[in-house]
């Protein structure tokens, strides 16, 4: 793999700007080796605070709850990174295929916002979202990772609130997607210079996955840095009217057609629930190689003290915790989004069986069958939602 493509034709800077730049060989380098300094320097950070505290637990034989949190938090922040140097390998390797659907660009950011409520109000942050309806060509996939990258982006870096706007330009009739927030506590606003430690997270490495995302997708973008507020412009010229200029018929997809690129829901959240060792290695097993984040708890009360703050994209459980209490913790969820995926591995047979089939709010999935159904269930449940 040529890692000089994954540079070669961007369209953003710090300094915003909305052509192509030539690069030569030797900025190309410059630039890998910086994005490698990068990686190390950011995953480092993580996994030397989380050694700090197991080699305390290892000395003192304890470790109190905020430590235990804390601990965790810096394993997955650093889990985090590794998936996203995954997510930019995919897209270096020039192998990833599109499948070009139509889109409602407003309703699929609401969906997104939606799914994500818990974990912005446990930070603190406010969404303000300004949606006009805007239908897009894009493949599904790719738009439902280029808009949770963006917030990704955001929330690591507003102090207050995150402003959306889905609009259409006048000409050309291009769809767009702005955010805007402010990187600088309201305080510090009318200082003349700003401190380094205020810009640092704005080239982050979920910058660098959300640069790279657009580019893949042929999005022009440009980011607006001023001494408080950041601004991020995504363009989409491939707007659907009823002319589309330069898009034949057999490029679009009417209806929902899963797209073809190589593990499209990789990065996507998948908490399990289930207590006996060997259905957790039957369903690990299975999901082994769809590029997804794994996690597993052992009861619901630990699937509720985990989504307390955030929810992933999709819950399995095995049928033995299918009781009243997760009936509840389902309700709660599906309140706040509608379309969340639950699948329930049941304990005999060969079935899958949809969500909506005979009525039922869950699809599921025989536990005789989860190597060769789990995947498929996962892939059909997750891509309604996009």
């Amino acid at each position: 793999m040529d890692m000089s493509e994954v540079k070669r034709g961007a369209a953003v800077s710090a300094v915003p700007r909305t052509t192509p730049v030539p690069v030569s060989d030797t900025t190309d380098n410059e630039r890998w080796h910086a994005l490698v300094a990068e990686i190390g320097a950011e995953i480092a950070t993580p996994l030397t605070a989380a050694l700090a505290r197991i080699h305390e637990l290892t000395t003192t034989g304890r470790i109190d709850r905020g430590s235990l949190r804390a601990l965790r938090e810096e394993v997955e922040q650093a889990r985090q990174i590794g998936m996203i140097c995954q997510q930019l390998t995919r897209f270096a390797s020039g192998r990833l295929r599109q499948t070009h659907e139509r889109m409602q660009l407003a309703d699929t950011l609401k969906g997104v916002l939606a799914h994500r409520t818990r974990e912005t109000q446990a930070r603190g942050i406010v969404l303000k979202p300004v949606l006009k309806p805007a239908e897009v060509i894009v493949d599904a996939s790719l738009l439902f990772s280029l808009l949770n990258t963006t917030l990704d982006w955001a929330l690591l870096n507003a102090r207050s609130h995150i402003e959306f706007k889905v609009d259409i330009k006048t000409w050309p009739a291009h769809a767009r997607l702005t955010c805007s927030f402010a990187h600088r506590p309201a305080d510090e606003a009318g200082a003349e210079a700003e401190p380094e430690s205020h810009t640092a997270g704005l080239d982050s490495l979920h910058w660098r996955l959300l640069e790279q995302t657009a580019w893949t997708m042929g999005l022009p973008l440009e980011r607006k840095d001023d001494t408080s507020l950041s601004t991020l412009t995504i363009e989409f010229p491939r707007t659907a009217s009823d002319e589309i200029e330069g898009v034949s018929t057999m490029e679009l997809d009417d209806g929902f057609a899963p797209s073809t690129n190589s593990k499209p829901l990789a990065g996507s959240h998948v908490l399990v629930i289930a207590s006996r060792r060997e259905m957790r290695v039957q369903i690990r097993d299975a999901l082994r190689n769809m590029g997804l984040i794994v996690d597993f708890v052992n009861s619901v009360d630990e699937a509720i003290d985990f989504c307390r703050d955030g929810l992933p994209h999709a819950i399995v459980i095995e049928s033995i915790q299918s009781g009243e209490r997760f009936a509840h913790f389902r309700d709660e969820i599906t309140n706040e989004v509608p379309d969340f995926v639950f699948i329930e591995i049941i304990e005999e047979g060969g079935a899958f069986e949809m969500s909506g089939f005979s009525g039922s709010t869950m699809a599921r999935v025989g536990r005789d069958v989860i190597a060769s159904s789990l995947p498929s269930a996962l892939m059909f449940e997750l891509s309604k939602g996009l």
